[in-house]
């Protein structure tokens, strides 16, 4: 009875951590763009890329800045030491749509 539950919960868990956050940022001179994280290892770089479309939508966007690279997490737990490799990836983008290129409102900074 407890495997009937526990099969589609793993699944949930996974869909849920297998997406790209996008958070609105000024790039340049008031402009607004996206940095959007696709970090961790069930992720790759095709999750920036659409979470890119899916923000600026047809008219499509720049890439101002894009990182990664793997990182070393190291956490002490009571019975030793803990480590794990961790992918980081983050890209910076600004749309091409003009109307989506206005200032950052204030009450956004």
């Amino acid at each position: 009875m407890l495997m009937r539950y526990a099969l589609p919960t793993v699944f949930f868990v996974i869909f849920l951590g297998a997406c790209a956050s996008s958070t609105e940022v000024e790039v340049a001179q008031g402009q607004r763009g996206y940095s959007i994280d696709c970090s961790g290892d069930n992720l790759n770089w095709s999750l920036c890329y659409e979470e890119a479309g899916q923000v600026c939508g047809p008219k499509g966007f720049e890439i101002v800045d894009k990182t990664g690279g793997t990182g070393v997490v190291i956490a002490g737990i009571a019975y030793g030491v803990y480590g794990q490799q961790e992918e980081k990836r983050n890209m910076l983008i600004k749309c091409r749509n003009p109307r989506l290129q206005e200032p950052m409102s204030n009450d956004a900074k």
